[in-house]
């Protein structure tokens, strides 16, 4: 049997546009001599719809997607993700169709709905109450929807759906998915899938969503797992129509592990998925000569092109010499767009202003933050004039101890570096191929916001290779003070960097959408209330 996979980067709410992608993908397949053809979950609506699952006028122009593309499938029969509803809109299920000869032949709603993480399907979705299982091509196969497939042990929920299908008797089980990607991700999935394969006894097809929407980025990396381990993937971080056949199961595929590489597509990914599917042209970015901004830019001319890219340096007295040649430098080597506007005449004219409208001068981290906010208004007055939109530059690290200011270098339309902690920023400015593009100088010296003389990140902040790791074991690996120092960090900067972690939250809640690229980013999955009481009880320690 030539099973078809036909992974492709659906538009939330792109009705037509969906049903056109499948219906090229499931052509191509069709003639490649595909016996069974197989989209990823909601494919035909996209995932997530988040509230517009709410909105009758969705499901409306899904059906009607739906049923013009169920009549153009009159070669192999297609597996299609989509809604369904049995007593009519707003009783939403998320389901599987077996269409072929133009027609429904069945369906399958999903039984497990996963509320954790990124996850809310409950909110929206009513479960399914039966495996599925059909005769198709002379196999019986058996439908497990994304999360159907992620309990290992059967141990999670009420209902096994693997072990259920197995009791069926499915020979070949396959799971439409939207499953996002993060660092490690395909490790997970191989670990699991080979697992679930083996319980079941059967292959497990597995077809994943592609592309970015908003936040979340989808790798794809479809794959067949055996119980002996993945015997094929497709593509990652691209459409793919892959043909695999199951009368010739090869032997695993040798590890392939997590790279800063990996990472590098997943971030150009989610940049041009989310200037394409907003329908925004180009990305306007402050260049300080820094390391966050290059590495932004370099992100932003990989996903846009140079073409559609404009570095803007906006020096002021503090700024130094070297890091403003390196500013031009980086956009004369990427062909971006440059331009420089000194902020010096603002500053002193709101310097001035303030002065006399206070009876005393502004100083201190006030004055720093307004230097910020002038250059972040200069930013998005040349968006709005021209056109585009601003791209923040804030890493996870700052982002995370607040080290960043509100209506300044946070403002955007999207955050691509959010969820890079320094040090991941510069291993990625390191690689290839931003080595070679990001001046030495920039990735050398010591990183400083420059808002005022001889200013050094280390000033306010402990050495990155410190707090890197206190901020990932609180945010990602959601240890608490304790824990984290057992495990070795200093207490006092411990209770330090969770003391921020816990102030700053309310800057957060208004910073622009961060691209997802570890298991816990902040912003969406991460949902920490502004107002609570403050836990002391371990400081002790």
């Amino acid at each position: 049997m030539q099973l078809g996979i036909a992974q492709v980067d659906p538009t939330v709410a792109d009705f037509a546009g969906n049903a056109d992608r499948i219906l090229r993908r499931y052509r191509t397949l069709a003639e490649a001599g595909a016996d069974l053809v197989v989209t990823p979950e909601l494919a035909l609506c996209g995932y997530p719809g988040l509230d517009l699952w709410f909105r009758q006028e969705f499901f409306d122009g899904c059906q009607r997607a739906f049923d013009r593309l169920v009549a153009q499938i009159d070669g192999p029969p297609l597996l299609l993700g989509s809604l369904r509803t049995d007593d009519g809109f707003p009783a939403l299920r998320n389901s599987v169709f077996w269409i072929e000869g133009g027609a429904v032949r069945g369906f399958h709603d999903k039984r497990l709905l996963p509320t954790y993480d990124v996850f809310d399907e409950a909110r929206y979705f009513s479960p399914g109450d039966r495996p599925t299982v059909w005769s198709i091509g002379g196999r019986s196969v058996g439908i497990a929807i994304c999360e159907e497939i992620w309990d290992p042990d059967g141990a999670c929920y009420p209902v096994d759906p693997i072990n259920d299908l197995k009791a069926a008797g499915a020979d070949l089980i396959i799971s439409p998915s939207a499953s996002p990607y993060h660092a490690g991700k395909r490790e997970t999935r191989r670990a699991l899938f080979t697992r679930q394969a083996e319980r079941a006894g059967v292959p497990l097809l597995f077809v994943n969503q592609v592309g970015a929407n908003t936040e979340l980025i989808f790798d794809g990396t479809s794959l067949l797992a055996t119980g002996s381990g993945v015997v094929f993937e497709a593509a990652s971080f691209e459409e793919d129509a892959a043909l695999v056949s199951l009368d010739a199961l090869d032997t695993p595929l040798p590890p392939r592990p997590s790279s800063i590489d990996e990472v590098r597509q997943a971030l150009v990914l989610g940049i041009r998925g989310y200037f394409q599917k907003c329908g925004i042209g180009s990305a306007w970015i402050g260049l300080s000569g820094g390391i966050d901004s290059a590495l932004v830019a370099a992100l932003a001319t990989e996903a846009l092109g140079a073409e559609n890219v404009h570095g803007v340096a906006m020096p002021s007295r503090y700024s130094s010499e070297g890091s403003r040649t390196d500013a031009r430098e980086l956009a004369e080597t990427l062909g971006i767009h440059f331009e420089e506007i000194s902020i010096e005449s603002a500053h002193r004219g709101f310097q001035e202003g303030f002065a006399s409208a206070l009876g005393a001068p502004i100083e201190g981290l006030a004055e720093e933050n307004l230097q910020a906010r002038i250059r972040g208004t200069i930013l998005m007055a040349r968006s709005n004039a021209r056109g585009g939109a601003v791209l923040a530059t804030g890493n996870k690290s700052e982002i995370g101890v607040g080290y960043c200011t509100l209506y300044g270098d946070m403002c955007g339309a999207l955050a691509p570096i959010g969820d890079l902690t320094k040090g991941e920023v510069y291993e990625l400015s390191r690689a290839e191929p931003y080595r070679s593009q990001i001046p030495a100088s920039t990735i050398e010296k010591p990183p400083s916001a420059e808002l005022r003389p001889d200013q050094l990140d280390t000033d306010s902040l402990p050495e990155y290779d410190l707090l890197d790791p206190i901020l990932v074991g609180h945010v990602v690996e959601e240890k608490g003070r304790k824990e984290l120092i057992a495990e070795g960090a200093d207490p006092q900067l411990v209770h330090d960097t969770v003391d921020r972690i816990f102030f700053h939250e309310y800057k957060r809640t208004q910073a622009a959408p961060i691209l997802r690229v570890s298991p816990r980013a902040f912003g969406v999955g991460r949902r920490v209330p502004l107002a609570r009481g403050r836990d002391e009880t371990d400081r002790s320690v």
